[in-house]
């Protein structure tokens, strides 16, 4: 099984791996890969970002996620979401709510 991945300007660490399974014979016209995705979900993760093409079959472990749910889950329903464990969300929480205080009292 083939997929891309992209991450989003708006939650960082989420990445969305999206089935390729016709591929390198889908790569005749030009699609919205990512049309696929539920529209308020796409709507909330901002602005997609290509990171790269990933052939599932001739890879053996993937780094932060199962590959066998990566697997059911494009076969499924077309897409996996990868999200950060919960620590990286509350430090990235953290971060940003320091960085827009910052902001507003300079």
């Amino acid at each position: 099984m083939h997929c891309d991945i992209y991450k989003f300007s708006k939650k960082e660490d989420l990445y969305v791996y999206i089935a390729r399974p016709d591929y390198p014979n889908d790569t005749t016209e030009i699609k919205d890969w990512l049309a696929i995705l539920p529209k308020a979900f796409r709507q909330a993760i901002g602005r997609e970002a290509f990171v790269m093409h990933l052939d599932l079959a001739n890879t053996q472990k993937l780094a932060r996620v199962d590959k066998q749910e990566v697997l059911e889950k494009l076969q499924s329903q077309g897409y996996f979401v990868q999200m950060p464990a919960e620590e990286e969300w509350q430090r990235q929480a953290q971060r940003k709510m320091a960085e827009s205080q910052q902001t507003k009292w300079q």
